[in-house]
């Protein structure tokens, strides 16, 4: 199938979001910058291509349903589709196309996205200028990937974008540090996905992590084993971080103190 996977909504935010998880794990501050304020511009909630994106994860992210209502889903999600206007979203790619070329690099493009064919395929749902047969084929294909029980191999089932975004992150940063813990991993995750929903949920995550972290330092201290200094430190950066916005310093401050905690649970 001949596809262009610039204008391919889906592509495009998958691509971006493993450049700007290069650009984390490489400290390039500038990159991160510049992809965080495209996500940011194109696809925060209203945009035109962040309602296409939540089309396309509609498809890609359901499976383990009957197959008559997984019929029904994607009746409904081309009608919704069909009320989008084509002429606004083919002016957002053109603008987000020319910004990563000009402002990040063309490189972008040639990132490997393993779930490229499946992002194909619902993009030839939704063109209209497609096929009969295509499009018919690729529904079908679609709608039996929606339908087919858990129980089976993972390894065909279409996957979530943010757990696609997640996981090669992962990957990358335990390449070139160290095993995650699991509370680690969730705070890269939130941290990832913050570019895209402007922090909501990194925030949200925050406001429950840091009451744990401080919570388990604090009552680390007994009679017998005094807090030492070191921990008063980081319990009053705790507090004080609480206070502010999260930065970029603050991922690896907040990284360390999870793997303190550990380590102190660990010697109790």
């Amino acid at each position: 199938m001949k596809h262009n996977k610039k204008r391919n909504t889906a592509f495009i935010y998958e691509t971006l979001t493993r450049e700007l998880t290069k650009a984390v794990v490489n400290k390039d501050r500038a990159t991160k910058q510049k992809i965080g304020s495209l996500l940011k511009e194109f696809f925060s909630k209203g945009r035109i291509l962040a309602q296409e994106l939540e089309l396309y994860t509609v498809l890609l992210e359901t499976v383990n349903i009957h197959p008559k209502v997984a019929e029904r889903l994607l009746n409904e999600t081309k009608i919704a589709y069909g009320a989008l206007d084509e002429n606004n979203i083919f002016s957002a790619q053109s603008r987000i196309i020319s910004a990563i070329n000009k402002e990040v690099s063309p490189d972008v493009w040639g990132n490997f996205v393993p779930n490229f064919k499946s992002l194909a395929s619902v993009n030839a749902i939704f063109n209209s200028k497609a096929g009969v047969k295509k499009r018919v084929l690729f529904e079908q294909m679609i709608v039996d990937r929606m339908s087919e029980p858990t129980s089976k191999s993972t390894a065909d089932v279409l996957q979530p974008l943010d757990s696609l975004t997640y996981n090669s992150f992962i990957n990358k940063f335990n390449d070139k540090y160290t095993n995650l813990l699991s509370e680690q991993k969730d705070l890269l995750n939130r941290y990832i996905t913050s570019f895209a929903d402007d922090g909501f949920e990194l925030r949200l995550y925050l406001n429950e992590e840091l009451l744990r972290l401080k919570s388990a330092l604090t009552t680390h201290e007994t009679p017998s084993r005094p807090t030492s200094a070191k921990i008063t430190e980081v319990v009053d950066y705790l507090e004080g971080f609480r206070k502010r916005d999260f930065i970029d310093s603050d991922l690896n401050k907040v990284l360390q103190t999870q793997e303190l905690v550990r380590e102190l649970r660990l010697n109790d």
